[in-house]
């Protein structure tokens, strides 16, 4: 019998999923649980791919008119209360400050000196809060329109926490846009879904499905919610951006009203959108594999590691010189708007050991010198995505590093797109639809479902199956669904269909 290969992360995907992930994020040292319940440390390497993520997507806002602001941690209880539907939507994840300042409690420790007047709210979005202040910004039509983002943090009171993917705490921005029409906003709307869609498969190499979110999906107080849904390696749904036409909700209930072109008020149009540190959790699961992080070049904090490989010090000072020319000229080029990125890794461990951390890492390129290769003019080069190693002559390396990145992005992304495409079904009836959402192994589920594309025809007739079998209606997508059918469950008349899953 043949023993399974050792990888360097246990338990692999196929065996436990969900510790996977966790032990992914240990092996490349991303974050670690922090004291604080529900919260994470964010940690260097971890930071560094939402630094890039966040520089990639800032340059995208603001090509496409948006400006960055700053608004309060705290809300105002008051504030959310004048949206019933969206503080009913929010209201069990909110963190509420109900005193102010410290004093001694005269046993050693501390107590609040006293009640606030108005509890506040600490910011699990922030629609209310910045909509207060549009209202005093806003008078005339030619204010208008304001396109404002902020990178901030937000507080999300959940129970069950996972990294990255749901914390009490997590970083995000949102934008927050203002419109004299409907039409406008619902182009901006529109406009953003596909600027969240682009980064995901240009630059984070992840497939993803533009669509609209059904009623009961929706985000709380608005008209309509697009997202983008990519599947995990275990073939659930991520919902990983969402952008929102608010119509008229939040503007009424902040009064954010404006003189129009006749002299006549009107109620402005407004959206917001957003994504957040969960992108950093997409990437892993999207592409990592069971020896750690599997990066895209675009995004990865350093694009190349190089080992030097010696034994006495005289091999040092020739190896080290080579490695110092090498590094030098390959960061001298630029690939996807930064120049390339190495790390020269000299610790004084062992060989084996520092390429396995850097494996784990998920570094694109890595490259080995040691004095053979050195006397041939040539790099050991290994490709993280392939695991493919081979000898290269130095010179050509030189030439072909920008041409060997590109392959690992596309790469990357073509094998996600194969793996959704295999695990996405067209089910028209529902023995079929339970069959693909039913685990063989009910007290151990193993991998099983995907994606499912379904007419149906009322969500409310769906709802005692979706929960039973914990599954969602993902989106209604925009692309390419036009014509009508008959949903799988009842037979009733249908003019779309919809990606239903499981789901984080």
């Amino acid at each position: 019998m043949n023993k399974a290969p050792k990888t360097a992360i246990t338990p692999t995907r196929v065996d436990d999923y969900p510790e996977w992930f966790q032990q992914v994020i240990k092996a490349a040292d991303l974050a670690e649980v922090s004291p604080v319940r529900g919260c994470m440390v964010i940690k260097p390497w971890g930071y560094a791919l939402w630094e890039n993520m966040q520089r990639v997507l800032d340059d995208m806002f603001k090509a496409t008119g948006h400006q960055n602001a700053y608004f309060p941690l705290f809300i105002p209880m008051s504030f959310l209360e004048k949206e019933a539907e969206h503080v009913e939507g929010f209201a069990k994840e909110c963190a509420v400050v109900t005193h102010h300042r410290l004093e001694p409690d005269g046993k050693g420790g501390l107590q609040p000196a006293g009640p606030l007047e108005e509890p506040l709210i600490v910011r699990p979005t922030s629609e209310t809060i910045i909509g207060s202040m549009y209202a005093k910004w806003v008078q005339s039509y030619r204010d208008l329109p304001i396109l404002i983002n902020q990178w901030a943090n937000v507080v999300r009171w959940e129970l069950r926490t996972r990294l990255f993917l749901r914390t009490a705490e997590f970083l995000w921005q949102e934008g927050h846009t203002v419109h004299a029409t409907s039409e406008e906003a619902l182009e901006e709307t529109r406009k953003m879904i596909d600027v969240y869609a682009d980064f995901a498969e240009n630059w984070m190499a992840m497939p993803v499905i533009q669509g609209e979110k059904t009623p009961a999906e929706r985000f709380p107080g608005a008209v309509s919610t697009l997202s983008i849904e990519s599947m995990m390696q275990d073939r659930k749904a991520l919902q990983a951006g969402t952008s929102h036409f608010l119509g008229q909700n939040f503007s009424k209930a902040q009064e954010i009203q404006f003189q129009d072109q006749d002299g006549n008020m009107q109620f402005a149009w407004t959206t917001s959108w957003g994504v957040s540190t969960r992108l950093v959790g997409a990437l892993i699961m999207t592409h990592s594999d069971d020896d750690g992080l599997v990066l895209p070049p675009k995004l990865a904090p350093s694009h190349i590691v190089i080992l030097p490989i010696y034994r006495d010090d005289e091999q040092r000072a020739a190896v080290l010189e080579y490695v110092g020319k090498l590094r030098e000229e390959l960061s001298a080029q630029y690939y996807s708007g930064r120049r390339i990125s190495i790390e020269v890794d000299d610790r004084d461990i062992r060989g084996g050991e520092k390429k396995w951390y850097h494996v784990k890492r998920g570094v694109p390129l890595r490259l080995e010198v040691g004095p053979k290769d050195i006397d041939k003019n040539a790099v050991f080069v290994g490709r993280r995505d392939t695991g493919e190693t081979k000898s290269m002559d130095r010179d050509q390396l030189v030439a072909d590093v920008i041409g060997m990145l590109d392959s690992i992005q596309t790469n990357l992304f073509d094998r996600a797109l194969k793996m959704r495409e295999e695990n996405t079904r067209e089910i028209d009836n529902v023995d079929d639809f339970r069959a693909y959402f039913t685990a063989k192994n009910p007290d151990r589920p193993e991998i099983h479902g995907g994606f499912a594309s379904c007419y149906f025809s009322n969500e409310d007739d769906l709802e005692p199956l979706l929960k039973e079998l914990k599954v969602t209606i993902r989106c209604v997508p925009l692309k390419d669904n036009d014509t009508p059918g008959t949903c799988f469950l009842t037979g009733k008349p249908a003019e779309k269909k919809a990606i239903f899953a499981k789901a984080y």
